[in-house]
């Protein structure tokens, strides 16, 4: 574990962002007292940061993910018939409209 000051934090980020994901955890201090740490990622964080946001979103209550019962899950594609048959279907939809 290693202490840095915001200065030389500031001044040597890439080098401190390489040590902290190395492994490393590298305290932050203002003035002799920590303030931050700076560490890896824990293990069960996912490297895709928009899944680290919402993620945290449901932590502070912010989102609920959503719940499907097996009955609730949308159920697989089925083919609508053939090519003819679709547009056959949308000519007797649009049969009864105006088109002038």
């Amino acid at each position: 574990m290693r202490a840095v000051g915001i200065k030389v934090l500031n001044s040597r980020l890439s080098e401190f962002v390489r040590i902290a994901a190395a492994g490393d955890t590298v305290l932050i201090t203002d003035r002799s007292r920590v303030v931050a740490e700076l560490g890896p990622p824990r293990e069960t964080r996912s490297p895709q940061v928009a899944d680290a946001r919402l993620a945290a979103m449901v932590r502070r209550g912010l989102l609920t993910p959503p719940t499907l019962a097996q009955s609730d899950r949308p159920r697989p594609m089925t083919r609508a018939g053939t090519l003819a048959t679709v547009l056959r279907g949308l000519d007797e939809d649009r049969a009864d409209r105006d088109l002038s």
